[in-house]
C-alpha cells in the first residue's frame, strides 16, 4: 500500500475502483495526489511547488 509522502500515514486505495486521472486525498493531512497509472499503481503529488523529481510514488500490484 503506498504511503503519503507528507506524512507517511497508509493511503487506502482500492486499485480495482480508481482509473487514470482520479485524485485521492490522504485522509491525515489532506495532501492530493493523482492517479497517473494502475497497472502498476502510481501516483503524483498534485502541489505546484513540490520538485517533480520528486512527485511520483511507485507500487507494485500483488498478484495473488
Amino acid at each position: 500500500m503506498p504511503t503519503c509522502a507528507e506524512c507517511e500515514n497508509e493511503l487506502d486505495i482500492e486499485v480495482d475502483e480508481v482509473e487514470e486521472g482520479d485524485v485521492v486525498v490522504c485522509e491525515e493531512c489532506g495532501t492530493e495526489y493523482e492517479i497517473v497509472g494502475v497497472e502498476p499503481l502510481e501516483l503524483s503529488r498534485m502541489d505546484e511547488d513540490y520538485e517533480e523529481d520528486e512527485d511520483e510514488y511507485h507500487e507494485e500490484e500483488e498478484e495473488e
